[in-house]
């Protein structure tokens, strides 16, 4: 068995951020996650059952060193009670399990959230890399170095084009959808050396530190959408998630999620208060053009200036569509670009579309509804109705 997992820190930087936020917050709430396939694999995913299993045994057999433990502590925003927590942690085999449905892959993580919230970026990259494992390595890696190296010529004729008022910047988001671990190290190295005036960063903890890169991440959906199951009135959900995160951060990690139940209703809750303490907004699903539209339309009622402001684009993501919404936006506002799969999984096989998503907390369900559709993951029909009722969100 080769180890999928190299290190605890290979996890997305929003994993830390949001796991710290809800072990100071909500140490006792418990959660359900479940993993989902989007798209026709060119085998059943039930096939790596056993690899899987086997995996996941690795795991959570591991533990955080010390120099991992010091590099988090490194980090500003991250406190000591919580580095202090990692260092005892271990991932528990109990609260995961993986079964089959026919041809279908069934994961299913069920336990304390600070035990089980972790495992989601993990089975992803998992699953991923024994799936592309099956494929002809050599071929793959040739050609996504290839497109890799048309990529780079892009962005430096990109480079030569009249600049904006605000620079163009991008991150690395691919983890969890990646062709494989050695990949993955190379493309960043290679961004990181050719194109150090727009690759800024990556969402890859493990990479930051190995490569001495600016670690990337806020928050994710699962984080506000577990403020539908804290006792929070539901309309006010999203208002407590976002004061629980000032109140955790302080002015760090000031990039906040829009799309948990679509942008309209997300800005009626981002008021003043809010507008002001946080530094800009992520966007996810939907169309990004008139998403970024709304964004400046209300910084501008709230009497703000957007050139202040940063939006961030993240939503399936390649480099001439960040350069259209650069062109779009960057007179009027800051902008970033956090690029995954195209940056990671491009080397001419088809990725898997996998996600592992929260569903229950505290015993009740819980949703996203989607500015974007088939992106909503929610089997409590009931539920769903009534959060679209309360927010006046259309079905999606």
């Amino acid at each position: 068995m080769i180890p999928v997992v190299r290190s605890l820190l290979e996890t997305d930087l929003y994993k830390f951020t949001m796991w710290q936020a809800l072990l100071h917050s909500q140490p006792n709430s418990h959660t359900e996650y479940e993993f989902v396939c989007r798209n026709a694999p060119v085998f059943p995913l039930a096939e790596l059952k056993e690899e899987i299993e086997e995996q996941l045994d690795h795991l959570c057999a591991m533990s955080f060193s010390e120099d991992e433990l010091s590099y988090l502590r490194s980090l500003r925003y991250m406190k000591s009670d919580f580095v202090d927590f990692l260092t005892v942690f271990r991932f528990q085999r109990k609260f995961i399990t993986v079964e089959t449905d026919g041809e279908r892959l069934v994961i299913h993580a069920a336990g304390p959230q600070v035990h089980v919230m972790g495992f989601e970026i993990f089975v992803l990259y998992i699953v991923n890399e024994l799936y592309f494992r099956r494929f002809d390595e050599e071929s793959a890696l040739e050609e996504g170095r290839a497109r890799l190296h048309d990529k780079l010529r892009a962005l430096k004729e990109f480079g030569n084009l009249p600049g904006l008022r605000h620079p163009f910047e991008f991150s690395d988001f691919g983890l969890r959808r990646r062709f494989s671990a050695a990949w993955h190290d190379e493309v960043v190295q290679t961004l990181a050396s050719e194109a150090p005036r727009f690759f800024k960063g990556t969402s890859n903890v493990y990479l930051a530190k190995k490569f001495g890169l600016f670690p990337i991440g806020t928050m994710a959906h699962e984080y506000i959408q577990s403020f539908q199951a804290f006792g929070v009135r539901l309309r006010d959900f999203q208002k407590a998630a976002l004061e629980d995160w000032v109140q955790e951060y302080r002015g760090d990690l000031g990039i906040a999620l829009t799309d948990v139940v679509g942008m309209d209703a997300f800005l009626d809750d981002f008021d003043l208060y809010f507008a002001k303490l946080f530094d800009g907004l992520r966007h996810d699903s939907g169309d990004p053009v008139l998403w970024g539209e709304k964004a400046i339309a209300h910084y501008a009622a709230l009497r703000i200036d957007s050139n202040t402001k940063r939006l961030v684009f993240s939503d399936g993501l390649d480099f001439d569509t960040a350069f259209s919404l650069y062109r779009h936006f960057a007179n009027r506002i800051m902008t970033g670009f956090g690029i995954g799969t195209h940056l990671t999984n491009d080397v001419g096989l088809t990725p898997l579309n996998i996600v592992m998503k929260l569903i229950r907390c505290n015993g009740q369900s819980v949703a996203k509804l989607s500015d974007s559709p088939g992106k909503t993951l929610c089997k409590d029909e009931t539920f769903l109705a009534y959060l679209r009722q309360v927010f006046h969100h259309t079905a999606s």
